[in-house]
C-alpha cells in the first residue's frame, strides 16, 4: 500500500504530490514587528507580498479587541482550550454544535446510492465522497456554540432522514449524533482535543464515526484529518485540513485513504484532495481526486495505481454553496 499512496510516490499522483510538496507551507509572515506580538504568525492562504503588519490588520476584529483577547489567551499557548477559555461572542455564528452535526446529512443521498451499489468500490468511493462533502462548511469561520449539558437538536424527514443529537458531556465537550433512513444508519461521538498555538489552533478529531449500511450490514468506520484554523487573533480566519482520511470497511476490509493536501505557496494545493479506494489486500481498485469545496471525481486503476487503459474520471460528487 505504501508504494502507492500518494503522498509517498508511485501511482497516478506522485509527480503531482512531489511538487506541491516543493512549494512548501503556506507564506507565514511574523508579527514580530507589532509591540508585544513576538513569534506571532500571520498566514496568507494567497502568498501575496503585503507586509506582515497590514495583513495582520485585516479580518473581524478591531485593534482594541484583539489586544485585549491576546493579554488573555497568550497564557494558553501549547494548551488544549476546548472547555477551559470563556470565548467572545464576536467568533460565532448563530447555531450549535449540535446542528452544525447535521450538516453531513446534507449530501447523505451518497450513502444511500453506496447501499444501492453491488460494486464494493463503488461502495466506498460514494461513502467517502459523503465523508468529504461537510467540509465545504469549512469555509465558514465562524465558530458553533456549546450547546449545555442535555440539550438536543432534531432534524426530523430531511429527504427522509430523521436526525437527533444531544450534548452528553460538558467538560470536555462531547455530542453524540444518529440519523437513520431506509439505507443506513449514522452514529457519531464528536469529541475534540485542540492545540492552542498563538494566532492559530490544531483540532484533533478524537471521537468515532461509524455508518451501517443496511442492505448487506456492512459497517463503515470513518477517522477524518485534523483541522487547522489560521488567524484567530490576526489576519483574516481561513481554515485548512491537511492529512489523511481514512474510510474503513469493517465488515471487508476495503478501505479509502485520502490525502488532503495542505496549502503552499501562493494558495498551491489548497482544497486538494487525493487517494486510493483499496481492497482488502492493499491494492488500489479506484483512484480518486478533486477539490473539497468543488467537486470529487474517480476513475477504475490498476495495481500501480494508473488509471485502466479505455476509462475516464467520472464525478461522484458536486458542492453547490448555499
Amino acid at each position: 500500500m505504501a508504494s502507492n499512496d500518494p503522498k509517498n510516490g508511485g501511482g497516478f499522483f506522485a509527480s503531482l504530490a512531489s511538487s506541491i510538496t516543493n512549494f512548501g507551507s503556506a507564506m507565514s509572515k511574523s508579527v514580530n514587528g507589532l509591540m508585544g506580538y513576538e513569534g506571532l504568525e500571520v498566514i496568507n492562504p494567497e502568498g501575496s507580498t503585503d507586509d506582515a503588519e497590514e495583513e495582520a490588520g485585516r479580518g473581524r476584529w478591531k485593534q482594541e479587541e484583539r489586544d485585549g483577547y491576546w493579554k488573555m489567551m497568550q497564557k494558553y499557548i501549547g494548551s488544549d482550550v476546548t472547555s477551559m477559555v470563556t470565548l467572545p461572542v464576536i467568533i460565532f455564528e448563530p447555531m450549535t454544535m449540535l446542528q452544525k452535526m447535521a450538516e453531513l446529512m446534507e449530501y447523505s443521498y451518497l450513502l444511500d446510492m453506496a447501499d444501492k451499489t453491488e460494486d464494493p468500490y463503488m461502495r466506498m468511493v460514494y461513502a467517502s465522497s459523503w465523508a468529504i462533502s461537510v467540509y465545504y462548511a469549512y469555509q465558514r469561520t465562524w465558530k458553533p456554540f456549546n450547546p449545555i449539558l442535555g440539550e438536543t437538536y432534531e432534524m426530523t424527514n430531511h429527504n427522509g432522514i430523521n436526525f437527533i443529537a444531544e450534548q452528553v458531556c460538558h467538560h470536555p465537550p462531547m455530542s453524540a449524533g444518529h440519523a437513520e433512513n431506509e439505507h443506513f444508519a449514522y452514529d457519531c461521538t464528536s469529541k475534540l482535543k485542540t492545540k492552542f498555538l498563538g494566532n492559530s489552533i490544531d483540532v484533533y478529531p478524537v471521537g468515532r464515526t461509524r455508518v451501517t449500511l443496511k442492505r448487506d450490514g456492512v459497517v463503515l468506520d470513518l477517522v477524518p484529518p485534523l483541522t487547522k484554523v489560521h488567524n484567530l487573533i490576526f489576519g483574516r480566519t481561513w481554515v485548512d485540513s491537511p492529512g489523511e482520511m481514512v474510510m474503513t470497511n469493517l465488515t471487508t476490509g476495503d478501505k479509502v485513504v485520502l490525502y488532503f493536501q495542505p496549502c503552499g505557496w501562493f494558495g498551491s494545493g489548497r482544497y486538494e484532495v487525493d487517494g486510493y479506494v483499496y481492497n482488502s489486500a492493499e491494492e488500489p481498485k479506484m483512484l480518486m481526486t478533486g477539490k473539497w469545496n468543488e467537486s470529487l471525481s474517480y476513475q477504475p486503476c490498476d495495481a500501480e495505481g494508473e488509471p485502466l487503459p479505455g476509462t475516464e474520471l467520472k464525478e461522484v460528487l458536486s458542492i453547490s454553496l448555499l
